[in-house]
């Protein structure tokens, strides 16, 4: 039909009454329109999903675990500044509920993104002859940013942020109602250590994230073709104490 329409549908045209002819002529416009549209779109699907076929399998692989990393990513800072804004409330019941139940999916992401990493990373030095012999050295700068210290101490002091920052809203919500009205000193002694804690962890974490940031800085000056491999800049942000 679509090859044969364009030469075949004006003849009709030129038979028909100038009124059938224009409906003709539209009901022609309309189906060539969609069936092209149609077949451009299936096309456009198979030739993105074929589009590494010809490269090898070894290849192939890396280019999907390298996609996931950045997916990852990616979701691991939108997750990042949600929390920092979530943070930011003030202490209301059902806003610490909101946020406590934010952090339990926040470090379901965190996981994913480690175990993202944890899979490229491993499938590199599977691999690391067939790597070599390719001269993909791209794939060995990214194992090699996520094993520097730097980047290491930074994961483990969001970790231990996101704990303490979670045993101080719960806390909080369980005892809100001695803490904010009838302001009982044995509670308020109980917040209080918690909140030091907290106080320390967020500190920890703005530290460590300051060294990360300078090494990622420096690392992406001599390899700007990782940047979309590597923590964003939403994950730059110091974070703020929560009150």
């Amino acid at each position: 039909m679509v090859l044969f329409a364009p030469v075949t549908t004006p003849w009709f045209i030129f038979k028909s009454r100038k009124e059938s002819g224009i409906i003709l002529f539209l009901i022609f416009l309309t189906t060539f329109s969609a069936v092209a549209a149609t077949e451009f779109f299936l096309y456009s699907n198979y030739m993105e999903k074929n589009k590494y076929s010809h490269l090898p399998p070894v290849t192939r692989q890396m280019i999907r675990l390298s996609e996931e990393l950045k997916l990852s990513t990616t979701k691991l800072d939108h997750a990042l500044v949600k929390l920092e804004n979530l943070s930011k409330v003030e202490s209301r019941i059902h806003e610490i509920k909101k946020t406590i139940e934010f952090i339990d999916h926040l470090r379901d992401i965190m996981n994913e993104n480690q175990d993202a990493i944890q899979r490229l990373v491993q499938y590199t030095s599977n691999f690391k002859s067939f790597f070599n012999r390719k001269n993909l050295d791209w794939v060995f700068n990214i194992q090699k940013f996520y094993h520097n210290r730097n980047v290491t101490q930074h994961y483990k002091s969001l970790q231990k942020y996101l704990d303490s920052f979670e045993e101080l809203l719960k806390y909080t919500y369980v005892n809100f109602y001695n803490i904010t009205e009838l302001k009982s000193k044995e509670h308020f002694r109980n917040y209080d250590e918690y909140y030091l804690r907290y106080r320390r962890a967020v500190d920890s974490h703005n530290k460590f994230n300051v060294k990360r940031i300078d090494f990622q800085n420096s690392f992406l000056e001599k390899y700007p073709d990782l940047k979309p491999y590597l923590p964003g800049e939403r994950q730059t942000e110091a974070f703020k104490l929560w009150g």
